[in-house]
């Protein structure tokens, strides 16, 4: 069993920056994908960006490209979000998952993931 946790998130201006992190305990799988997702009220969850855990691959929501960005420390089992230039829009509780060893596609979708954090609140004020 993987667990998650992630942490970074709180309030922000327009404009400004914050970065997630999300860190895995557990049985760790070193071929995982590690994704962020976000959800908004009443919306549906949605891709941010993903990372392959073995050759550093990314995936980027349009949304959000260019403006955020993917890393992950394989020694500490972690992955972050950096997020840049936030937008009212970015406001949404936001999700770190993992998935287990498997062909890298799709990874915009959640079923593809089998892993979720709790999620922290990240709100941009305008």
């Amino acid at each position: 069993q993987v667990q998650l946790k992630e942490s970074g998130g709180g309030l922000v201006q327009a404009g400004g920056s914050l970065t997630l992190s999300c860190a895995s305990s557990g049985r760790t799988f070193s071929s995982h994908a590690m994704g962020w997702f976000r959800q908004a009220p009443g919306q549906e969850r949605e891709f941010v960006a993903a990372i392959n855990w073995s050759d550093y691959t990314t995936l980027y929501a349009d949304s959000v490209k260019g403006r955020f960005t993917i890393s992950r420390d394989k020694a500490l089992n972690t992955v972050s979000l950096k997020m840049n230039s936030l937008k009212p829009e970015d406001t949404a509780v936001y999700y770190c998952a993992a998935a287990r060893p498997k062909l890298w596609s799709r990874m915009w979708a959640p079923s593809r993931y089998d892993y979720w954090g709790q999620g922290p609140q990240v709100t941009v004020s305008s």
